[in-house]
C-alpha cells in the first residue's frame, strides 16, 4: 500500500476531543480518570490507554482572548527514534508509513519512551507492554479513514497521500499567514518527515513542542557505533589492558633491579 498522510489544521480544531473518543472506541480502550490542569485541560499526556488527545492553550492579544487546540498522538516518523532505541527489534515500520509496535517481541523496556522527542508510547507497568496509536493501520489498509479523521465535524483532519496533503497545507498555510503570521508547517522535516502534517498557528514552543525534534546523539553512537563495533572493540580494549599489564610488570622489575645495582 502507498504511502498516508494526515494533514492537521489546528486552525479548525475546536477542541471538542471527538478525535479522542473515537480513537478509544475504536481501539476498545478503557476510560480513565482524569483532573484539571489547565483551564479546561485535563489530559496532561498520552498513556497506554490513550493513545491521542487535545491540548488547548491560551492566547492572549489586542485584549482578546483566543483558544488554540493540538491534536497529540504518534507521529508516525520516516526515521523514529523508538524504533532506533527498541533493543529487540518490536517496532517496525508498514509500507503505508505507519510505525507500529509488535506486541509479541515488546518487553516493556521502556527505551522508546524516554528517546521520542514527543514523549508518545507509553509502557503499561503491569502487563509490561507498550502502546502508542497505531495510525487506524487495520481501518487505513482496508480503504477506510483512521477513526480520528472519519469523526471530525469541523473538518481540522484531512487523509490521503502525501502530495495532496502537502497541496492542501500549502493552500491553507497562504490563507491563514493574512491573519496570523506566525503560521507555519509542523512536521514536514522533523525525524525525515512524519505523517502527520500540522498547520499552526504560533510557534511550536507555544504548544509545547520541540522545534526540531531530533534523535539524540548519545542513542545515536550507541546504536551505530558502539552495537555494530561492540564485537571489535572488546578484544581491542583486552588487548590494550593485557599490554598495558604487562608493561606495567616489566617497568616495575626494571626498577627494582636498577635499585639493587645501585644499593650493591
Amino acid at each position: 500500500m502507498d504511502k498516508r498522510m494526515v494533514f492537521v489544521d489546528t486552525s479548525l480544531c475546536t477542541g471538542c476531543k471527538a478525535c479522542s473518543v473515537a480513537c478509544k472506541a475504536w481501539n476498545d480502550l478503557p476510560a480513565e480518570k482524569t483532573q484539571l490542569i489547565t483551564s479546561y485541560q485535563s489530559q496532561g499526556g498520552t498513556t497506554h490507554n490513550t493513545w491521542t488527545y487535545i491540548s488547548m492553550h491560551e492566547k492572549y492579544e489586542n485584549g482578546k482572548m483566543e483558544w488554540l487546540m493540538f491534536k497529540h498522538q504518534c507521529y508516525h516518523c520516516a526515521e523514529p527514534s523508538c524504533m532506533k532505541s527498541c533493543p529487540v527489534d518490536a517496532y517496525y515500520k508498514t509500507d503505508s508509513g505507519y510505525v507500529l509496535i509488535d506486541q509479541d517481541k515488546c518487553i516493556g523496556c521502556g527505551y522508546c519512551v524516554v528517546n521520542c522527542p514527543w514523549n508518545v508510547p507509553k509502557t503499561n507497568p503491569e502487563i509490561k507492554k507498550t502502546f502508542k496509536c497505531t495510525g487506524c493501520i487495520d481501518r487505513v489498509e482496508n480503504g477506510l479513514l483512521p477513526a480520528c479523521v472519519a469523526t471530525c465535524q469541523p473538518g481540522a483532519l484531512h487523509f490521503g497521500e502525501p502530495e495532496e496533503m502537502k497541496q492542501i497545507a500549502q493552500a491553507r498555510l497562504a490563507e491563514v499567514k493574512k491573519d496570523n503570521p506566525k503560521a507555519q508547517l509542523y512536521g514536514d522535516k522533523a525525524m525525515g518527515g512524519t505523517t502527520y502534517l500540522y498547520l499552526l498557528l504560533e510557534d511550536p514552543e507555544f504548544y509545547g513542542l520541540p522545534e526540531n525534534p531530533t534523535t539524540s546523539a548519545s542513542l545515536i553512537a550507541w546504536k551505530d557505533w558502539v552495537q555494530p563495533w561492540g564485537i571489535w572493540l572488546l578484544p581491542i580494549a583486552l588487548g590494550a589492558s593485557a599490554v598495558s599489564f604487562v608493561s606495567t610488570r616489566v617497568i616495575k622489575n626494571m626498577s627494582k633491579s636498577k635499585g639493587g645495582d645501585i644499593h650493591g
